[in-house]
């Protein structure tokens, strides 16, 4: 398995290691020496980093000057859309918006009905 950007998943081939600070990945210009693409970068342990002596560093995608810096191969892991199309279907369903089937075009929606509600309140006609 090729070394690969943390963050595009970009091949890192043409780059030489060890990464300098200020290499940067071709294709998205994503900082390299990151926590994110360390081998000792976990999200399960505390301050994000299984090196004990390691200080610690804020910004996990930001350039440092760490110097247990060793790059891992499987940093890079695809972002999965299932929870944002269930997100996005919860507020369709909500909010009425997105993707309307037959049968609700032919209702009217809740915006609508607020809308109508108002207008006979005050006398106007739809």
């Amino acid at each position: 398995m090729a070394l690969v950007c943390w963050k595009c998943g970009a091949s890192l081939a043409d780059l030489s290691l060890p990464l300098r600070r200020l290499d940067e990945c071709r294709v998205c210009h994503a900082e390299l020496h990151v926590c994110k693409l360390c081998e000792w970068y976990s999200i399960s342990v505390a301050k994000h980093c299984r090196e004990t002596v390691a200080e610690e560093v804020k910004d996990k995608e930001r350039a440092n000057f760490c110097d247990y810096f060793k790059p891992r191969q499987d940093a890079y892991s695809a972002k999965s859309t299932e929870a944002t199309s269930k997100a996005q279907s919860e507020l369709d369903a909500l909010f009425g918006g997105g993707s309307k089937k037959a049968d609700d075009a032919a209702q009217p929606s809740a915006a609508d009905k607020a809308r109508a509600e108002l207008e006979a309140l005050f006398g106007k006609k739809s």
